[in-house]
């Protein structure tokens, strides 16, 4: 028996709906209705059509009107909108929006794929603002370019940061307009964590997208020329952009007394049913249910519109399918980099009250050894007690679309985080490692389910340093120079089983490393040794993505100063600090004014380059990472630009440095006013204490530690704090010391102890002299705390950056 079915809306769902149907039953009538001119398009391909990567219009139509009736014999009607559903007549009244004639249609069954509609904010002035545009078909995508093409605006505001918007802000990069990305939220990419998130962010600001974070527009004016933020920020502008979101198109429903359920989508039920058994709905105007939590969303994404769309036309023929609910895993390309999400992120989780666990890693996207071989950067969360995968987050240069998907497809099929190390992928030096990244997720999600390592997050560990936690890093001091966790003490991983002496065993202890890795080693070897400890997840590479500044973008190469060829280093596929460090033993053997061009695959490196060349005097004449590699082209030593010199004098000279060998009360409070001094002209100060002049710091207080019969003894004999210190002339047995504390009082001069709190907090670095400290016997637990501890090298590198250098 023959059945009329309607189909309302096209694209995705609807087409796929109409495709289906013919495809199972030859004999009913299918009629489409499209309030727009085309049923079936490419729109997750629009902005890149106006970005001119697609240069074909044409192509991004994938079926015609006509094409749809002479394959499928579906009676397709473009340009005509439905108004109204009459459920009990069974029958929709449509309206041509050209001619505007007004007709019935009977259906036994009704399918609704109307999609979402932008979000238009209410900002005052936006009714009279001239160039503001939203992007949601082929006629907003006429529109955007062609005023692009022929008023040549110099300046766009993409007001959203979410998908649609960062992939406008690329394109409209790649056309050469300034780009100003305005999200009232504090990240770019919501589904995305915010540490995820910030290698995108970082990547925009290299390309020279601008980013404004928890700000909106409050009014247009000037015809929408001129923009008024919330902050009282005022900005000028060509064209905006409003990507804020969408939302479901479900008026029509509720006209017709359909129910409608989060942020007014339809609901149904498994089947796509709606509460009128006879109507489903489908596409991004549908409720459907999270796959992880089961909870109720709206995910408009065109998987589940494809998926709904074929799985309602097999309900309709009697065939068993339900739709079971949406991970939302979603890819974006930005630039060189990709970011992907499956599942739950962690706002969702930490909403929901759901425990969870967290893995960070940072590998390869193939072995390293193989020409471009880029990193990435991976997120997983799990469940500790079962296993369950909660969801995945990946960015990189390379790769990442392989292994989300991997993922999104283990989570489908049920497997738990550690067995994803028992997943046998295809392996080929151009195309991933004996060890695939999705593989190394399951290893560490298998060792912490095993009990084998427990971690600390990003987000913790300042809180732990300050609270005096005891932080080991075991990278090798030189990775040092690109930065570390403050408060952190330096223990190389080699060296770590030598210094468990000087490792307190009665308090936890955390390690880190770049990315994790050699952090996990060093928490074996620890807690083998009895000791309590966790591993900072993710490594530095993680904690930094939080803490960095904001990069600015590339410059114009400066002016070469030598006609040689640069030598060429190939650092492709080395991770942090691998391209550094090649840098630096080559820089070693040149002469000044030679250079070198490395080219990098690791992103991270463009803003390392530029921090190591202000560093050590090296001038980096050139960034440019257009091709998806990171080139950096640097010649040895300083740049004739007397603009740049000039900068590097004053950077140079703005530091104080002192070496405060002598434990006498007297030197000790004239370093500190010192100190004090250079702090407050707004010099860096680093104090250095080693020796005698570890006395200043030991506390009064000090717990009992566990030392030898030398170590013992040299405890007895030194002055513990700062109130036992003995004057370097005139102590007479204590009786001088106790007379010039006295006289101070009397001044008004501050005592030690409030010089040495005031110095601490106006920023003055203390550093304890770990050298020293070990041949006096001299253990952590005995010094105040806030003070870091380092070699030689550490302060030597402070005093380079100095223009005063006392030794006390």
């Amino acid at each position: 028996m023959s059945r009329t079915i309607v189909i309302i809306g096209g694209v995705a769902g609807g087409a796929s709906a109409a495709a289906r149907l013919r495809r199972l039953n030859e004999n009913d009538e299918i009629i489409m209705y499209e309030r727009g001119e085309h049923i079936s398009f490419a729109n997750c391909g629009l902005p890149y059509y106006i970005g001119e990567t697609i240069t074909n219009r044409d192509k991004l139509l994938i079926q015609t009107p006509q094409a749809m009736k002479n394959r499928f014999g579906i009676d397709v009607r473009t340009q005509t909108e439905v108004t109204a559903i009459d459920r009990h007549a069974k029958r929709v009244t449509t309206r041509h929006v050209g001619t505007g004639v007004v007709q019935d249609q009977a259906y036994d069954i009704l399918i609704m794929s109307p999609g979402a509609k932008p979000i238009v904010p209410d900002i005052s002035g936006l009714a009279e603002a001239n160039h503001v545009f939203t992007l949601r078909n082929i006629p907003d995508t006429d529109r955007i370019k062609t005023y692009v093409d022929s008023s040549n605006p110099k300046h766009a505001t993409i007001l959203g940061g979410g998908f649609i918007g960062i992939e406008m802000a690329e394109n409209l990069r790649h056309r050469g307009l300034e780009v100003t990305v305005i999200e009232r939220n504090p990240q770019v990419l919501g589904p995305l964590d915010i540490e995820m998130a910030k290698l995108i962010e970082r990547h925009l600001l290299l390309k020279g997208v601008k980013l404004i974070f928890n700000d909106n527009v409050q009014e247009l004016m000037d015809n929408g020329r001129t923009l008024k933020l919330q902050s009282g920020k005022v900005l000028t502008t060509d064209m905006m952009i409003l990507s804020v979101g969408v939302r479901p198109e479900s008026q029509l429903a509720a006209e017709a007394g359909l129910m409608l359920g989060v942020k007014g989508s339809i609901q149904v039920n498994a089947h796509m049913q709606t509460n009128d058994p006879s109507i489903y709905a489908i596409g991004d105007a549908a409720e459907v249910k999270d796959r992880v939590q089961g909870f109720e969303t709206v995910v408009p994404l065109a998987w589940g519109a494809n998926r709904q769309g074929r799985l309602v036309a097999d309900h309709i023929n009697g065939l068993q399918a339900s739709y079971q609910g949406a991970f939302g895993t979603a890819i974006v390309k930005v630039f060189d980099l990709t970011a992907a999400v499956t599942g739950n992120n962690e706002k969702t989780l930490r909403r929901l009250g759901v425990p969870y666990e967290v893995i960070h890693i940072h590998p390869n996207s193939h072995a390293g050894y193989y020409p471009g071989a880029a990193s990435m950067s991976m997120k997983l969360l799990f469940d500790k007690d079962s296993g369950r995968i909660l969801g995945a987050q990946a960015v990189g240069a390379s790769g990442v679309d392989k292994r989300i998907d991997v993922i999104a497809t283990a989570m489908r099929g049920g497997l738990r985080a550690d067995e994803l190390a028992d997943i046998e992928l295809s392996y080929a030096p151009p195309y991933s490692s004996a060890k695939d990244p999705v593989n190394m997720a399951g290893y560490v999600a298998a060792n912490m389910m095993d009990g084998l390592v427990e971690t600390m997050q990003w987000h913790e560990v300042d809180r732990y340093v300050e609270q005096g936690g005891l932080l080991i890093d075991v990278r090798d001091e030189i990775e040092r120079e690109l930065g570390y966790i403050p408060g952190s003490v330096c223990i190389p991983l080699n060296d770590i089983r030598e210094h468990l002496h000087d490792i307190p065993v009665g308090s936890e202890v955390a390690v880190s490393c770049q990315v994790g890795l050699r952090g996990y080693l060093a928490a074996r070897i620890l807690k083998q040794h009895g000791y309590r400890v966790r591993n900072v997840d993710g490594g530095y590479k993680t904690y930094s993505s939080m803490k960095e500044a904001s990069l600015p973008p590339i410059q114009a190469p400066k002016v070469s100063i030598t006609s040689q060829a640069p030598i060429l280093i190939d650092a492709c596929g080395l991770q942090c600090p691998g391209p550094i460090m090649r840098v630096y033993e080559t820089m070693k053997g040149l002469n000044d004014g030679e250079q070198i061009e490395v080219h990098a695959t690791d992103f991270g490196f463009a803003a390392d380059i530029q921090k190591w060349s202000e560093k050590t005097g090296n001038t980096l004449q050139s960034l440019d990472t257009s091709t998806g590699i990171v080139k950096a082209v640097l010649s040895k030593g300083q740049s004739e630009d007397e603009d740049h010199l000039s900068k590097a004098a004053e950077v140079s000279a703005n530091g104080t440095t002192m070496v405060v060998f002598s434990g006498d009360l007297d030197k000790t409070i004239a370093a500190f006013i010192i100190a004090s001094g250079a702090a407050a002209m707004g010099k860096k100060v680093t104090m250095f204490f080693t020796f005698w002049g570890l006395n200043v710091l030991r506390k009064d207080d000090a717990p009992p530690v566990r030392k030898d019969g030398l170590e013992t003894m040299f405890s007895m004999m030194m002055p513990k704090g700062t109130r036992k210190l003995p004057m370097s002339k005139m102590n007479m047995g204590g009786m001088g010391a106790k007379m010039i504390r006295h006289v101070m009082k009397r001044k008004n001069v501050e005592s030690l102890e409030s010089l040495m709190q005031g110095a601490i907090q106006a920023g003055v670095k203390l550093i304890a002299c770990t050298m020293s400290m070990d041949i006096m016997g001299i253990k952590r637990e005995e010094l105040m705390d806030g003070i870091d501890y380092a070699g030689v090298a550490s302060y030597l590198g402070d005093a380079e950056d100095a223009g005063l250098n006392l030794f006390i």
